[in-house]
């Protein structure tokens, strides 16, 4: 991709004149310069701009009212909160929750006031990080926003639910944007190729077919790695230069995944990895070990994950499913990263295709809600201890059967309290060993002459 200057002043010459190649201005960074300002140069979030939806019609109609833009980093939100200022004439005062604190809110809810007051002009408090704040900090907004002193959008990368206050969700509705489609970012590299102005158009680079399709599917939907990717690649290049594969690898250099320990990201990747096993497709449950592991996640905390999934679905189907995931813990215990986490990978594998079965789930489930409803059953006599002599006149252990000694191995007297007699918590499915085990049931049923 090459871009042309204008043409130059004339030297008697009746051909066009090429401009020579210069590096941009030093200043902001290649993805600062290349901010979207007005609704056309914006790309992506279709579902939110298109014609006919929500903040697209709160544009035509020049009132925006407080929202939530929740998204991963570099989906446009402080971008779009200032073309939504823009585009409706409002003031725009950003603030940050990392660096700015209530003082600061409160100084900007005073000139917001005095604004609308004197001029009726109303005010965009945009407040990045939102979720920085805690809940006392965010009810601050409260009472501004319920007087109409401040629109306020907020922005976060954390789920609303459970970082924004109950009260502050119930006044600003909640937008959520989605990672930018590779087309959408091709579209924005694209664009800072050929900016004269604002990108890199005047150091009349080229790049090798393929390669900005590459980044953009490198970036991870995040148009401000992806700029800065391109920008590190054409310092590389050099003016007039050529950006190729090896330029953009070396540019790229390491792609930290987009993770996050503590955060929703870390639930949502931990879910995928046990409805994966779950659902017995080792493929993808090998894929989210490998985001979670490339992630940074603890492999401890995924090898306890594992012994639950051995536990809770493939429990009895498959005896050996706990074994092995409690060598894969010990295994990476020993190891540590990256050997042991071979020793996941194979727990992981053999969880998947497991044969599935949560009867005994189940039956814990049933036997401690009847344990909590009938806390006081007493124990039946002829299965009490009798220690003492006292006990035994009292008729502890009377009449107490010892299995083995009987002809078939299995005495037809009862453990239940009488309360609970024939209540039935473990029913064994028909998959693994648990099919060997409900005809072990019948057997002993059958001897007990129920």
């Amino acid at each position: 991709m090459t871009v042309e200057g204008d043409l130059f002043e004339g030297t008697g010459s009746s051909e066009p004149s090429t401009p020579a190649p210069r590096l941009p201005r030093p200043g902001a960074p290649l993805a600062a310069r290349m901010r979207p300002r007005t609704l056309e140069q914006f790309r992506g979030q279709e579902h939110l701009l298109g014609p006919g939806k929500a903040i697209r019609m709160m544009l035509e109609d020049g009132a925006p009212s407080s929202m939530i833009l929740w998204g991963p980093p570099g989906s446009g939100k402080t971008t779009l909160a200032r073309i939504i200022a823009e585009e409706t004439g409002v003031r725009f005062v950003p603030f940050s929750a990392v660096s700015e604190g209530i003082a600061r809110v409160r100084e900007i809810v005073a000139e917001s006031s005095h604004r609308l007051e004197a001029t009726g002009r109303r005010t965009i408090l945009f407040c990045d990080e939102i979720h920085r704040f805690n809940k006392a900090q965010q009810d601050a907004f409260l009472p501004h926003v319920e007087a109409g002193t401040v629109i306020l959008i907020g922005a976060t990368t954390e789920n609303p639910s459970f970082e924004i206050v109950r009260p502050l969700l119930s006044r600003a509705r909640v937008f959520v944007l989605e990672p930018l489609a590779s087309d959408d970012l091709e579209q924005v590299l694209g664009a800072a190729m050929s900016d004269v102005d604002r990108g890199l158009g005047a150091m009349q680079l080229t790049a090798d077919d393929g390669v900005l399709a590459s980044l953009a599917g490198a970036a991870d939907g995040d148009a401000r790695r992806a700029l800065g990717a391109l920008e590190a690649a054409a310092g590389l290049a050099g003016v007039g230069g050529r950006i190729t594969r090896e330029t953009l690898a070396e540019a790229l250099q390491h792609r930290f995944a987009v993770y996050d320990k503590s955060g929703e990201e870390h639930f949502n990747l931990i879910s995928a990895l046990h409805k994966a096993v779950r659902g017995s497709d080792a493929d993808a449950a090998l894929y989210w070990l490998a985001r979670m592991l490339g992630g940074g996640e603890d492999g401890l905390y995924i090898a306890r994950r594992l012994v639950r999934m051995a536990s809770e679905d493939i429990g009895l189907a498959d005896p050996r499913a706990l074994e092995v995931a409690l060598a894969a813990r010990d295994a990476f215990h020993f190891l540590g990263p990256p050997e042991g986490e071979l020793a996941l990978a194979e727990a992981t594998v053999y969880l998947a295709l497991a044969p599935k079965s949560n009867r005994v789930y189940r039956a814990w489930a049933e036997a401690r809600e009847a344990a909590r409803d009938t806390p006081a059953e007493p124990v039946p006599l002829h299965i009490r201890n009798a220690p003492t002599g006292l006990m035994k006149q009292l008729g502890y252990g009377e009449g107490y059967q010892y299995d083995p000694d009987t002809a078939s191995g299995v005495s037809d007297q009862r453990y239940l309290p009488e309360k609970l007699e024939g209540r039935r918590f473990y029913r064994p499915g028909s998959l693994g060993f648990e099919k060997t085990l409900d005809e072990r049931i019948r057997w002993f049923e059958s001897r007990r002459g129920r």
